[in-house]
């Protein structure tokens, strides 16, 4: 009667989705690494929910106005459940094997999605705030 999962491969999986919303997990992939995000995205239609699971990971926010990007930045701590509400440009920069769990609108991924790549002077804004974030955490373990 009872469903369990368990996702060890890297990458995104959904895995529980139900009428109107699912259940994903997101495991470190490279495209969420630090130096590789180049990027944000937006859902118009529903929140999205995370929650660490194990390893390290900082949730990004901005705003955007007139091509003028301002980060917010949350290192996220184990059982925390974060929620970016619908509308919040956002990403999530990870270490290798890290390990989150998402909440959403069913097919979320597939269409209600919108991004925003950032330029190589706000790419360097992002990695010179999140980088010291990851690194403090590293040290720390």
């Amino acid at each position: 009667m009872i469903e369990s999962y368990k996702i060890l491969e890297n990458g995104y999986h959904p895995f529980l989705i139900r009428d109107g919303w699912q259940v994903a997990q997101l495991n470190y992939m490279p495209e969420q690494d630090m130096d590789n995000i180049n990027r944000l995205d937006i859902h118009h239609l529903t929140d999205e929910v995370f929650i660490l699971l194990q390893g390290n990971a900082v949730l990004i926010s901005a705003t955007i106005q007139t091509g003028t990007v301002t980060f917010e930045l949350t290192l996220m701590e184990p059982g925390i459940t974060y929620n970016v509400p619908q509308g919040t440009w956002h990403n999530i920069a990870m270490t290798e094997g890290c390990q989150t769990i998402i909440v959403e609108k069913s097919n979320t991924h597939v269409s209600d999605f919108e991004h925003f790549e950032l330029s190589e002077v706000q790419i360097k804004e992002l990695r010179n705030k999140v980088s010291p974030l990851l690194d403090v955490v590293d040290r720390m373990n």
